[in-house]
């Protein structure tokens, strides 16, 4: 079967959606599910993605996102890797986490409703898998953006984006009155899904007026294939490793060949590559490479030892 290409450009938005291997549980606990969304936090800040919604299920997870780089592919690929990492080894265990390749569908942030239509559609799975009682709340579920949005601003993440959904549902001041009015809006939805009310959004590939998909058509044209178009894909995450790069440097007045002249282990170099991995979702092999640490393993073990460091310091 064909692959579905995956189309980026900068402000592009997107409902993801990835279910377990065979369909198993993705968390076992609330550690699982804490630490998945710290690492969403970690993504965001190395690819600069906003999330306007996000829900954890039993055997799969809900994101919109917006990605102000064209790098959905660079940023999932890091972050699925990682969550899968932290699983196996919080679980003792090996393999794949997650089953095949995510679903991303394209989303029309430009015509009004189709924005607010897939956030909502995030936001009533508990409701819509029966996790919650009739009387319960959607708030009181705690694995979604939904209790975040009916926070005051300073207690949500700072990677969560509200602004454009308060705007879908005409609410003007992101204040106690308008959360409330949010918050009904919502609760009103519930429980009148009709079976067609977001077939498209589970179905299809882009969900938005006409013209949107003639846009999305035209763009997906030109493109060879995935592995042709890799390099571009990379590029505006590499761009962004590359002025970090020259802004360490500059740091240390030093010029590109004095990466050279340092020892692989240099204290100022590992902690150039702490920041790299921190902010960028470029691989180890590409920072050994770059900031010239030898081979990937090496950096590896020193940013290890680095972090350990770090945390004694902290006890």
């Amino acid at each position: 079967m064909a692959r579905v290409l995956r189309i980026e450009y900068t402000g592009a938005i997107y409902h993801v959606m990835s279910r377990g291997d065979r369909r198993e549980a993705i968390f076992r606990d609330d550690t699982d599910r804490r630490r998945f969304i710290t690492t969403l936090g970690e993504v965001c800040a190395k690819t600069d993605w906003q999330v306007h919604a996000y829900c954890l299920m039993g055997n799969h997870f809900h994101l919109v996102l917006e990605t102000p780089k064209a790098n959905l592919v660079a940023g999932m690929r890091w972050f699925l890797s990682t969550v899968t990492a932290r699983f196996n080894r919080r679980h003792k265990q090996f393999g794949h986490l997650f089953s095949g390749r995510y679903k991303s569908l394209l989303v029309d942030g430009e015509s009004p409703g189709y924005l607010a239509t897939v956030c909502d559609y995030v936001h009533l799975n508990p409701a819509r898998a029966r996790l919650l009682r009739s009387r319960q709340p959607l708030r009181s579920y705690p694995w979604s953006s939904w209790p975040d949005y009916l926070q005051a601003p300073g207690k949500r993440p700072r990677w969560l984006r509200v602004d454009r959904l308060l705007g879908e549902h005409h609410i003007r001041r992101d204040n106690a009155a308008g959360r409330q009015q949010l918050e009904r809006d919502l609760e009103q939805l519930r429980g009148k899904e009709d079976g067609e009310t977001y077939q498209a959004i589970r179905r299809g590939w882009c969900f938005g007026g006409e013209t949107f998909r003639q846009v999305l058509l035209d763009r997906a044209q030109g493109l060879a294939g995935e592995s042709h178009h890799a390099g571009l894909r990379n590029e505006s995450d590499e761009d962004k490793a590359r002025r970090i790069l020259r802004e360490e440097l500059d740091k240390l007045d030093w010029s590109e060949a004095d990466l050279s002249r340092h020892a692989k282990g240099d204290p100022r170099k590992v902690q150039i590559a702490q920041r790299l991995r921190a902010e960028t979702s470029m691989t180890l092999k590409w920072i050994a490479q770059e900031v010239r640490m030898g081979v990937w393993t090496h950096v590896s073990n020193r940013l290890y030892h680095a972090t350990r460091k770090t945390r004694n310091k902290v006890r």
